[in-house]
């Protein structure tokens, strides 16, 4: 009988990390073009829009792997409240890691803006009428799934500093290989 896994897979491992790192990179992007001075020139937006249709197309394939690669169960004793908890906190990261930058190119299609992915090449704008209007609310949009995926985060982390140093259970190991493994 097969030993069970008690990490994820690299492919897992690499698509966790590189979201969470395009994630960072967004907030920074953002943080830098809303510090930039009016009428100068403004490479952050891009860039911006670049990365989060990045996380767009990464994030449907870290679905499809999950479809196909199902998640380590929970460590045994864990009370049915945390599986529950942490089931749903992954669901959630899934649905606005989606609806993020999606509401932002709704928002750019909307408003007729072209987006150039890292200057390559154009990406299709989506079929949407409303003008800037529309776009305006779709920003909005966009801005309140940024705050949920901030409490997403934050629950996450939280989570994993629980299972490292309260529970003790090897789960935060199970991402980050290189913190030993307890007997």
């Amino acid at each position: 009988m097969a030993e069970p896994r008690n990490r994820y897979s690299t492919v897992s491992l690499v698509l966790h990390w590189g979201i969470a790192a395009l994630v960072l990179a967004q907030v920074c992007l953002i943080t830098l073009h809303e510090g930039a001075p009016d009428g100068a020139p403004d490479p952050y937006i891009g860039w911006h829009k670049s990365v989060g249709l990045s996380i767009l197309v990464l994030t449907l394939v870290r679905v499809g792997w999950r479809l196909m690669n199902p998640a380590l169960p929970a460590p045994p004793g864990t009370p049915t409240w945390e599986k529950v908890a942490a089931r749903t906190v992954h669901v959630l990261f899934y649905v606005l890691l989606i609806a993020m930058p999606m509401t932002g190119w709704l928002a750019s299609s909307a408003g007729g803006r072209e987006i150039e992915w890292f200057g390559l090449f154009p990406w299709p704008l989506l079929p949407v009428e409303g003008g800037r209007e529309a776009a305006r609310s779709l920003m909005g949009l966009h801005g309140l799934v940024m705050k949920g995926l901030y409490v997403l985060i934050a629950l996450h982390v939280l989570a994993a500093l629980k299972h490292q140093f309260l529970d003790r259970d090897n789960v935060l190991h199970r991402m980050i290989p290189i913190i030993p493994r307890r007997p």
